[in-house]
């Protein structure tokens, strides 16, 4: 592509802006690998000089600022020959024209889309970044404190999730910006507003906060918090109340019908931040949504009729097919009164019914008709789903379902009424106990998860089992329950649950033990050390 390169060196301050634009052009719309390593860098180098001295008498006019910096965009995707990105002096030419072209919403932010390129190709450039020499996080987070545009909030959020990806000296002196932290409350009403590129602004800001929460509390001399839950056990510090709030969960609609998936971007990234959270006494409030008893009496009309509509929708949980209010996409026409960033917290929201009809629905989806959810039929359909939906090609159910259990868990673990609400839904006290419960073709039937259940019957192993689907809960009544089948005993039965098996039916029970916690274990719903199945090859190989 030398012809190129010429025709670019070639060009001056009085050269016709129709040629200019025809040579930046032909630079844009080059096959990738067109240019050489050489060529490559020699032309990156001559963008960012002309970038940085544009001008009406320059070679480059703030008119052609977009076009050059799409070429600048366009070259840099290949690393071979793009170093002079990574430079100092290049980011600050960057981030320069990214401030000074703000009237040119485009421009603007194509130079932060060349950027946040650099930092994906370019680790060390996450660094020189955010140094003083360059000063990029105080511009970009001025920028992303006034940015309104979808795409520009997406940008900027790209940028602050890859420079804190790994723990560096940035993330302790973020706790005293709070720019983001308003953007996911604007991000959502977008979203709920249908505006284009939400989603995307919302997920990278997530992926942001995420990376905070995640090494924030790890880098910094504070232990867990003393009224956090001893099995969980998790660090924190109050500066970092408020980077993700549960009401985003129940508040952001259900991904459109053309997507492949239920578990979709932002909704996903919502879960990921959201375990990362401690539920505390004194957070209670948040999670669960609680009001002062002032506020409560002037509510009481109004909850009354939430739970009169939450009743109908859980009425039929058990049923695939059922839809629920809280998953219905919503619309402007649909809430004209959507809550704005200032109030989305205080607006009515019920986590706990959210997750589970969260995780109904992923259930009835992904395991339809109590599909063996390691049946090659099913891993087919989700690996099709995740090539429609360009996720990542190694993206498993484990990946997908886990975060979403462990959120249940922590929930069920933190709250005697969420542990009641359920056990209400899961195993109501009418539920026909007459064939095994793993034989239903709802979720109750397709339910392994033993950890969530062991929290929901308030963790009571005398009450369920690790048989067929490793913990069905069961109602209180007089006739005893099979721990392993889920089924009525024989009526004055005292024998041992597993005395009418045989040999190769308890090898089989087993089996699905083993697979059971070692899921839990490597979902990081269960420590290895509580793992049982662990200790006891432990301890036979000891002996």
């Amino acid at each position: 592509m030398g012809d190129i390169l010429k025709s670019y060196a070639q060009l001056s301050s009085t050269t016709p802006r129709s040629q200019v634009s025809h040579v930046l052009q032909s630079i844009i719309t080059a096959l990738p690998f067109s240019f050489d390593h050489s060529s490559r860098s020699q032309i990156l180098t001559l963008l960012l000089h002309d970038l940085k001295s544009i001008g009406p008498k320059a070679k480059l006019s703030h008119k052609d600022a977009a076009q050059a910096l799409l070429a600048v965009k366009t070259l840099g995707r290949i690393p071979g020959g793009s170093d002079p990105l990574a430079e100092p002096t290049s980011l600050s030419t960057l981030l320069g024209l990214a401030s000074s072209l703000k009237d040119d919403p485009e421009a603007s932010t194509e130079a932060l889309r060349c950027i946040a390129n650099t930092l994906l190709l370019f680790e060390h450039a996450r660094e020189t970044l955010v140094s003083k020499e360059v000063g990029g996080c105080e511009i970009c987070l001025a920028m992303l404190d006034k940015a309104t545009a979808p795409d520009q909030v997406f940008t900027l959020s790209r940028i602050f999730f890859l420079v804190t990806v790994s723990r560096t000296p940035l993330i302790p002196s973020l706790d005293r910006h709070r720019h983001h932290r308003c953007k996911l409350d604007t991000s959502m009403v977008t979203i709920l507003a249908g505006t284009k590129f939400a989603r995307d602004a919302m997920t990278d800001l997530l992926k942001f906060a995420f990376n905070i929460l995640l090494h924030y509390p790890k880098m910094i001399d504070n232990e867990a918090p003393a009224d956090a839950t001893e099995e969980w056990n998790d660090a924190w510090s109050p500066k970092l109340d408020g980077y993700a709030s549960p009401a985003s969960l129940t508040h952001l609609p259900h991904p459109p019908a053309h997507l492949p998936r239920p578990m979709v971007a932002p909704l996903t990234h919502i879960v990921h931040a959201l375990i990362t959270i401690p539920i505390t006494p004194s957070s209670r409030p948040v999670w669960f949504n609680t009001a002062p008893p002032s506020l409560a009496r002037t509510s009481t009309s109004s909850r009354a009729s939430s739970s009169r509509a939450a009743s109908t929708s859980t009425t039929n949980t058990n049923s695939p097919g059922t839809s629920s209010p809280v998953l219905s996409p919503l619309s402007p026409s649909d809430s004209p009164d959507s809550p704005k960033p200032s109030t989305l917290d205080r607006a009515a929201y019920d986590v706990l019914q959210r997750t589970h009809d969260l995780l109904e629905v992923a259930f009835s989806h992904h395991f339809p008709g109590n599909s063996d959810p390691d049946s090659e039929d099913v891993r087919n359909a989700f690996t099709k789903e995740i090539a429609a939906s360009g996720a990542p090609a190694d993206t498993s159910l484990d990946d997908v379902l886990s975060p979403l259990v462990v959120l249940c868990t922590r929930l069920c673990l933190a709250d005697e009424d969420s542990r009641v609400r359920m056990r209400a839904w899961m195993v109501p006290a009418d539920l026909d106990r007459t064939n095994p419960l793993d034989e239903r073709k709802d979720f109750l039937g397709g339910v392994a998860v033993g950890e969530m259940l062991y929290a929901a019957c308030d963790s009571d192993g005398g009450l369920f089992g690790y048989g067929h689907v490793a913990g069905h809960l069961f109602s209180k009544g007089d006739r005893e329950i099979n721990p392993i089948t889920g089924t009525y005993a024989p009526v004055g039965s005292t024998r041992s649950a597993t005395a009418d098996m045989t040999e190769e039916e308890k090898e089989q029970e087993m089996e699905k033990l083993f697979v059971l916690f070692d899921r839990l274990e490597k979902s990081g719903a269960m420590p290895a050390s509580q793992n049982p199945m662990r200790k006891v090859i432990e301890k036979s190989m000891a002996s």
